[in-house]
């Protein structure tokens, strides 16, 4: 059986720099009907469980250690035995939220992850936070960009841990390189492409934020 994206949006708040902000996040679930892998489990690991219906949980992937990404990454893991996998460079960012529970491996620039004969390739995206990362899936031509890349530009870097140059060499180098027809699934709000985001790459540096 070919593999299928699943979408959950939960609800919760996302806290940085003493500020706090009520956040609709969208939860990826790649797999068939026997395995899967959660991209980002953000705040409510019960509905996340639900929405595997039971199938084998291969891992839970952080694109980046933001609090909202990550909140109901223990919970999900201690009630699937799932991995959790993170980029070793939002350790800080991921301390804040779970000081006392580790990641249980740590995601690398290359690193290919399996599941239900689908290839997620670990594009290592850095800006929006230090070790912030996009899985690539050619055999469902998507990407999975977090907080790197939105519908209408690059994510937030006015908080800390974040840099805006950085941010648009990543895009600019690793992500509008993909194939234009890529679809582009965010961390928050709705779907885009490649394509449509690629030409206004100029105007984003004009802003600057």
């Amino acid at each position: 059986m070919t593999a299928r994206i699943d979408h959950l949006v939960t609800s919760g708040t996302f806290a940085l720099d003493g500020g706090e902000w009520d956040v609709d996040n969208n939860v990826w679930i790649v797999g068939d009907d026997t395995e899967a892998v959660v991209i980002d489990a953000a705040h409510d690991a019960a509905a996340i469980e639900a929405a595997l219906g039971g199938r084998t949980l291969r891992a839970i992937i952080c694109t980046h250690a933001h609090n909202d990404h990550i909140d109901a990454a223990p919970a999900l893991a201690d009630a699937t035995g799932a991995p959790i996998l993170l980029h070793p460079d939002d350790l800080p960012l991921w301390k804040q939220t779970h000081p006392d529970r580790a990641p249980d491996g740590e995601l690398t620039d290359g690193q290919e992850i399996q599941v239900a004969g689908t290839t997620l390739t670990v594009l290592h995206t850095p800006g929006h936070a230090p070790g912030a990362v996009c899985l690539y899936a050619p055999e469902l031509s998507t990407v999975f960009t977090g907080d790197t890349l939105f519908q209408g530009g690059p994510g937030a870097t006015g908080r800390s841990f974040s840099h805006f140059p950085t941010i648009v060499t990543s895009i600019r180098d690793r992500l509008l390189a993909l194939p234009p027809e890529t679809a582009v699934r965010t961390g928050h709000g709705d779907a885009t492409t490649i394509g449509a985001e690629a030409p206004h790459l100029d105007e984003w540096i004009a802003r600057g934020h």
